[in-house]
């Protein structure tokens, strides 16, 4: 099956059944399957009326809308690829991409229109820019740029015929859907070249996993340029005939649940401990519920936090990143469902996922059907570096041999991560295989233990391990760079009435991390310790740039 094949079977299906459900100048409005192939129709017109073929590059360049479904299966529905870019980015990386894959058209928001304008003169395979809420009603003057409602009108008549190009063309399995560009933690961005058949066998696998209904209604909050809200919330939807609802913003979350009751909510961790953050908060500021929650009631009060997220929410799955335990068991015990899984955006994304009726904390869960997992050259404790095979992994990265024989040995994806399998044969992560720090010792230390011991101090927001050595020393050392919690320094001073210096801020937060640290051995401790003001910069999905920071061997220790 492709992605194609799959809309069209939900347009046939179920024509007016609810796919969208979006809010449109202050009001909910919402695009049934049968109106979204019919919108695709149009995309797809566009396209061709730009001379776009299969196997061409197609860029969405912009936020989460109703549009970007619309969008990506016209591009993909002719066989041209597409290439989700991340509004976020700056312009040198955008450049990057277009030029990297050789993008023809792209589709932009409006407020790109002169990024793109200056952009152009270098991208030679640059052929179209189609903006998107443009308030002109006739093209640009500049010869390559165009409106999209504007182009929509002129193609609508053909779109709606029995020769329109969505027929006329169109991709097999092994075809290309889409090039995901990576976020870069360890520096340039790769484009992974993911088929058709890689997404919808990942999709099936998932659906096995977890059996989502006809009747759900999935919450999008994630950008969709990501692999794990890409699959989780335009494919597996459209595949299981459900409903998607995208919240205006990330301050409308709460207010959107209400008026909407969503049934399965995914989000990274971070979304999670903040809305969890509101919630205790909300506990401890009420006597009645706070003493239930700490007398074995506290399902009973979930059942009022549900209450106040919509009241239908049966599901939450954590993906994107590493989740703490604390996250996982404070949810659980307010009596929601909720499930960590692990995967790579060169695997469409997911390898493994906790069954929502045996989960284990502290896991990423079981690997998926027809997905192969298994730990290369292990450690005397088990711990090795996870590597996948299945149908789910990726062809490559595009126009890079050398990196793709890096991560792709004999048909086994090398993801770089490190980790085990417990004894109900759960897959645990350790860390990233590049992150470990080798002690000279020779022993084995994962910056995630430490910066998971370090961040249950309240005074810490943020930290990173990191080895570094001494001069003429062979082994390294464990370091660390931590941020202070500036709210809760705030704080302190309101209670004391007392101004605490930079310094001072300094040396209670590294007085509070040895007494956290007391719980590691003696090796895994970090022997200096640096004081950072600001916080550390971060890809798009959240997770901090290790290789741009290294530990100030003249600073405290």
């Amino acid at each position: 099956m492709t992605i194609k094949d799959c809309l069209n079977r939900a347009a046939n299906e179920n024509r007016d059944k609810v796919a969208l459900r979006f809010k449109r100048n202050g009001t909910w409005d919402t695009t049934t399957f049968g109106q979204l192939r019919d919108r695709a129709w149009h995309v797809s017109e566009i396209l061709a009326s730009l001379g776009v073929v299969e196997g061409d590059r197609v860029a969405i360049y912009r936020e989460n809308s109703p549009e970007w479904f619309e969008i990506y299966h016209g591009i993909v529905g002719i066989g041209a690829i597409a290439v989700p870019v991340d509004a976020k980015l700056r312009e040198q990386e955008v450049r990057h991409i277009f030029h990297d894959c050789g993008v023809s058209v792209v589709f932009a928001s409006s407020r790109f229109a002169e990024t793109l304008s200056g952009m152009d003169e270098n991208l030679t395979d640059l052929q179209a820019i189609v903006l998107l809420d443009g308030t002109d009603r006739s093209d640009s003057d500049d010869s390559k740029m165009y409106y999209f409602d504007h182009l929509l009108e002129k193609v609508a008549e053909k779109a709606k015929s029995n020769e329109r190009a969505f027929d006329r063309m169109g991709p097999t399995a092994s075809s290309p859907a889409s090039f995901i560009y990576t976020s870069g933690t360890t520096g340039r961005q790769k484009g992974a070249v993911l088929t058709h058949h890689n997404f919808m066998t990942n999709v099936v696998s998932v659906l096995k996993a977890i059996p989502f209904r006809s009747d759900d209604n999935f919450l999008l909050i994630l950008p969709l340029h990501h692999s794990f809200a890409f699959t989780a919330i335009v494919l597996i939807p459209l595949y299981a005939r459900c409903q998607v609802t995208l919240v205006e913003n990330l301050k409308t979350i709460k207010a959107n649940m209400i008026e909407t009751s969503p049934t399965v909510l995914l989000a990274v961790p971070l979304l999670l401990e903040k809305i969890l953050a509101r919630v205790m908060e909300g506990i401890r500021s009420n006597k009645v519920a706070r003493v239930m929650y700490r007398y074995g009631l506290a399902k009973v009060v979930g059942r009022k936090v549900n209450a106040g997220l919509g009241g239908a929410l049966r599901l939450i799955v954590s993906g994107g990143a590493p989740i703490s335990p604390s996250t996982l068991n404070a949810w659980s015990k307010l009596g929601f469902c909720i499930v960590e899984g692990y995967g790579i955006t060169e695997t469409a994304p997911v390898l493994s996922i906790n069954p929502p009726a045996r989960p284990r904390v502290g896991t990423v869960g079981l690997p998926l059907e027809g997905v192969e997992i298994k730990i290369d050259n292990p450690d005397s404790d088990g711990v090795g570096e996870i590597i996948a095979r299945g149908d789910n992994v990726m062809q490559g990265y595009y126009n890079n041999p050398e990196e793709t024989a890096k991560v792709l040995v004999d048909g086994w994806y090398h993801t770089g991560d490190l980790g085990y399998f417990d004894a109900k044969g759960y897959l645990v992560i350790s860390g990233r295989k590049k992150s470990l720090i080798v002690s000279r010792e020779g022993k084995n230390i994962y910056p995630e233990e430490v910066e998971q011991q370090v961040l249950q101090s309240d005074l810490v927001l943020e930290c990173l391990a990191i080895g570094y050595r001494e001069p003429e020393e062979t082994g390294e050392r464990v370091g660390l760079i931590a941020v202070p919690n500036q709210e809760r320094f705030d704080q302190m001073e309101q209670e004391s009435g007392e101004r605490l210096t930079e310094g001072r801020i300094g040396e209670l937060v590294q007085e509070d991390i040895r007494k956290w640290l007391l719980a590691l051995s003696d090796y895994k401790r970090p022997r200096r310790v640096d004081i950072r003001f600001e916080e550390f910069e971060k890809t798009t999905t959240q997770k901090i740039k290790r290789y741009l920071y290294a530990i100030d061997t003249g600073g405290q220790s």
